[in-house]
């Protein structure tokens, strides 16, 4: 298998910590803090190594900060290849506040890019040789709202498949572009995406065999929280609930749905398959605290939990 590329316009450095109560005003004293390379495409790529892949994270970072990243990425063993940009990397950061049981996010805007620099950031992601390269997350500040279906195009001429996260107008641009081998949207994403409330699961599940019938993705995962996930394919539209399990943090789990779910595709599984693998490394990551992503034995365990549990027929 080829590693799985992975292209972050808008990558960050992730903090995390833990303290008794969050007031206005005063300092609040924290514990537990940790520090890990966050944005949606080195997250995949993070959860692709831990599941035993290889991988290869391609970001824009700049500034003092881009360093830092750089060290971050390097100590979890991953490949990266950065591409360097003049305004400094963001840096994010979660509190878990003890005595509510409740998770602050604290998420800036980031940079903003050149149209110089998300060209060579396109010209990076060109030259890979890979069966997959999954572009995560939000575009940042002076990226074009095409620049996904832009990278979809150039990928498509080298027989590349894409996976993409993203949401609002970059989503948009890239559905209407089509071409894709999978999209994943939340239930609010996908709301968003068609324009309109979507009443029930049965309303969800008709939007989702559309798009796929449409040509604009060949899998179409949406994400539903509590109620599980729904898989549209050209075989049908399925939905598998999600074991209850202990929430910690809800930080990565969406990333880590797509990278359980492109790393099953990549080494062969079937679409319903891989539908499983990504549901039980996203529900392996609520399991770990604030900016940590799921662990290879959780993933294996509930993979085999969540296949034993009945799979629910739409259309």
């Amino acid at each position: 298998m080829k590693p799985i590329v992975t292209a972050t316009l808008n990558p960050s450095i992730d903090g995390a910590a833990e303290t008794d109560r969050v007031r206005h005003t005063h300092k609040i004293r924290t514990t537990n803090e940790r520090y890990d390379p966050g944005g949606g495409g080195i997250n995949v790529a993070r959860v692709v190594r831990e599941l035993g892949g290889e991988s290869v994270a391609v970001y824009a970072a700049g500034g003092v900060t881009g360093g830092v990243l750089d060290a971050l990425v390097g100590q979890r063993g991953i490949a990266f290849e950065r591409v360097p940009i003049a305004q400094d990397t963001r840096i994010s950061h979660v509190v878990f506040e003890r005595e509510s049981g409740k998770e602050y996010r604290f998420v800036p805007e980031g940079p903003r890019l050149t149209v110089q620099e998300c060209e060579a950031f396109l010209d990076r992601i060109s030259a890979h040789d890979a069966d997959y390269v999954v572009a995560s997350g939000s575009l940042p500040r002076g990226a074009p709202d095409d620049f996904y279906p832009r990278l979809v195009a150039r990928a498509r001429e080298r027989g590349i498949a894409i996976v993409l996260d993203t949401s609002g107008a970059a989503l948009r641009a890239a559905i209407a572009h089509g071409g894709l081998r999978l999209v994943k949207p939340s239930s609010g994403e996908f709301e968003a995406l068609v324009g309109r409330p979507l009443d029930g699961i049965d309303a969800i599940a008709r939007e989702a065999a559309a798009l796929v019938a449409a040509g604009k993705a060949e899998i179409v995962a949406v994400t539903m929280g509590h109620e599980g996930a729904l898989l549209a394919t050209r075989e049908g539209v399925v939905r598998r609930e999600t074991p209850e399990v202990e929430v910690r943090s809800a930080v990565g789990a969406g990333d880590s749905f797509v990278a359980g779910m492109t790393f099953a595709l990549a080494n062969g599984k079937s679409p319903r398959e891989a539908f499983v693998t990504g549901m039980a490394a996203g529900t392996a990551a609520v399991l770990t605290p604030g900016t940590d992503l799921c662990a290879r034995p959780d993933v294996e365990r509930l993979e085999a939990q969540i296949a034993a549990m009945p799979e629910e027929s739409l259309a």
